[in-house]
């Protein structure tokens, strides 16, 4: 698919998109995304969007570091030849082997334990499994579409990538946003098509070291949200750690919300 991209770009009529370039990647394989050279308005990420399943380029509000906005789509500080593809993994294994990692107690931990239990309480180092499935109040393209005008209040310029499904973008381009907590974003990608299946997650913005979904089918109940909020943990333990302090006060800010942020440190 990856080849495909400039005949994928070729097939959008003339001015169709703004201007741009195809950005080579920091392993030195093949273009893996084209970026537009200024921001874009939401109206254009929804007709691209809209345009997904002809065209087979899923659009991204792409943002990079407030300090250093060329990192790193516009440097391509990404590494397409390093990720696996999502169909290798399973997200129930994943999420379950990363909540054991997260849980587990550090030698240099020096809390006691009844804080560090209450940072994942009610379950503690259990892993709860998978939280069932979301139910929908409208079609989640529709939430993606809100999101993104949303998100634009902030500058943010188009990526369009050549992939079957929003997840599979963050794998398809090289993404390294979550480094410190896996190398592989087939991972992530897996994890979020399991999201998008559940959910009615979409992808609409990524940034440095962020991810931002939209959520047509969120948790409406304490009780889900917690199961959900221990599938977040697990899948970005810094939402936790570094931002509510433990599961159920996430679990409280997630509850019925129409987005997720990840931000990983």
């Amino acid at each position: 698919m990856i080849t495909d991209l400039p005949r994928l770009l070729g097939s959008f009529p003339s001015r169709t998109l703004p201007p741009g370039r195809l950005v080579e990647p920091g392993d030195g394989g093949s273009p893996t995304y084209w970026l537009s050279e200024a921001p874009v308005g939401a109206a254009l990420w929804t007709r691209l969007r809209s345009q997904h399943r002809q065209s087979g380029l899923w659009p991204l509000l792409l943002s990079g570091l407030s300090s250093e906005e060329t990192r790193p789509w516009a440097d391509g500080e990404v590494f397409p030849a390093g990720m696996s593809s999502p169909d290798r993994h399973d997200a129930a294994e994943l999420l379950a082997r990363w909540w054991t990692a997260h849980t587990r107690t550090a030698e240099d931990d020096m809390r006691p334990a009844a804080e560090r239990a209450a940072v994942t309480a009610p379950f503690g180092e259990r892993w709860p499994g998978l939280a069932v499935p979301g139910d929908a109040s409208a079609p989640p393209d529709d939430f993606a579409d809100q999101y993104a005008e949303f998100l634009v209040i902030r500058p943010a310029r188009l990526g369009l990538v050549p992939a079957a499904r929003g997840a599979d973008t963050l794998a398809v381009s090289g993404w390294s946003g979550p480094l410190n907590h896996t190398n592989d974003s087939g991972e992530i990608s897996a994890v979020i098509r399991s999201w998008e299946d559940r959910f009615g997650v979409r992808v609409v913005g990524v940034g440095f070291d962020t991810l931002h979904l939209s959520v047509a089918a969120p948790p409406t109940s304490i009780e889900h949200a917690c199961q959900v909020a221990a599938e977040h943990f697990a899948f970005c333990p810094d939402n936790i750690w570094q931002g509510a302090g433990t599961l159920t006060a996430y679990a409280e800010r997630i509850l019925g919300a129409h987005s997720w942020l990840f931000r990983w440190d």
